[in-house]
């Protein structure tokens, strides 16, 4: 392949076993999903790999010329998924499978429990990207961060002295209670835009587009996020879906200091302990990816990358893995401590609406005789 032409990058997720509890993924499933991935590798189904964890999450990251949505990559991931599992359940790793909600695998691994964030691009001359992979929290956790490096100017310099960026972008948000989308301009539709995303629970960014004009073509996407509810496919708590994204850089999209940038504040998220508290998210290098702390709190690694012509993947660099980010990570220990502290109470227990799908409904259903009428 050469620059210019359509390259695919995916990067699909899943909770397949952890090590112990909720922890970290054992290193016996990274082997084998590496020897499979190296298989596919060597008869052309994927031009380039890499495994890693976030958590008790196996993340695969690939690049291919089989576009978004491709039955062989995904039936790829969920064999691989499969696979693995049966070592987790040798191993007794805990939950063993538990995002893998269907007994076999029907052309998609979307809504089968999975985690998937994809984008199809043409391939610039330089391709910096940036994936971030979330543990113990919801697709939600993206928005605030996101909204930052496309939209936000005390963020993004770019926005402002940037003529290639000046024009802003186009989010594309999921209304994933009605199943409903909508795109909005930025800056034009920015109060809109924060009316939705600020309720993280219900609306989700998906993608973020340029506009017509920019360099890069209006119909590819410059971020996604995963955004699957597991609640929405097993009908209860099976764990937090624990996202994933892929952001572009530089080149008329905010620089690689900007899109990690809003990392810098730790904000607080849905999530953590049985995915019912309200938690800081940290930005942590990958050998500090091992929520710990009431399973927690909640972590974010950014794995920075350069696409070559051939669409080799050129990294990682573990992007956190700077001092940079001390003082976020300490703000983010201090905020747990002020959180934890109210033990069952809100705000750090989430409100009732969004425990509907949790183990709380079963208290509820064994007091429900006792309630009198006032």
């Amino acid at each position: 392949m050469a620059i210019g032409e359509k390259i695919t990058i995916s990067v699909i997720k899943a909770d397949i076993g952890g090590w112990p509890g909720h922890h970290k993924v054992h290193p016996a499933l990274i082997e084998k999903a590496n020897e499979l991935l190296a298989k596919s590798k060597e008869e052309g189904t994927i031009i380039d790999f890499h495994v890693t964890y976030c958590g008790d999450d196996l993340q695969l990251i690939m690049t291919h010329k089989k576009g978004v949505d491709s039955e062989e990559i995904h039936g790829l991931a969920w064999d691989t998924f499969k696979e693995a599992t049966e070592i987790a359940k040798e191993l007794g790793l805990y939950g063993a499978g538990q995002d893998l909600l269907k007994d076999a695998f029907s052309g998609n691994i979307r809504g089968m429990g999975p985690g998937v964030a994809e984008m199809e691009i043409t391939l610039r001359r330089s391709e910096p990207i940036v994936t971030f992979h979330m543990d113990k929290t919801e697709p939600g956790a993206f928005n605030l961060p996101i909204f930052r490096m496309f939209a936000d100017p005390f963020n993004t310099a770019g926005l402002v002295i940037d003529p290639h960026m000046h024009m802003g972008f186009r989010f594309e948000v999921w209304d994933i209670m009605e199943h409903k989308r909508v795109i909005l301009n930025s800056p034009e539709e920015l109060y809109d835009l924060l009316a939705l995303i600020g309720a993280k629970s219900r609306y989700v960014i998906k993608h973020v587009f340029p506009k017509e004009g920019h360099a890069i073509p209006s119909d590819e996407p410059v971020a996604v996020i995963s955004t699957e509810k597991l609640f929405e496919i097993a009908g209860e708590y099976v764990g937090k879906d624990d996202p994933v994204a892929i952001v572009r850089a530089q080149s008329g999209l905010p620089a690689l200091g900007e899109v990690l940038e809003p990392f810098a504040f730790p904000h607080l998220v849905s999530g953590w302990m049985r995915g019912s508290h309200n938690g800081p998210i940290i930005p942590v290098p990958l050998k500090y990816a091992t929520p710990s702390r009431f399973d927690g709190p909640p972590r974010v690694i950014a794995l920075g990358w350069q696409i070559n012509k051939n669409g080799r993947l050129i990294g990682p660099v573990d992007l956190f893995d700077d001092v940079a980010f001390d003082d976020a990570r300490r703000k983010a220990l201090e905020i747990t401590d002020y959180m934890r502290r109210h033990g069952p109470f809100e705000p750090h227990r989430l409100p009732l609406e969004e425990m509907e799908y949790t183990t709380l409904p079963g208290i509820l259903e064994k007091l429900k005789d006792r309630f009198e009428e006032l």
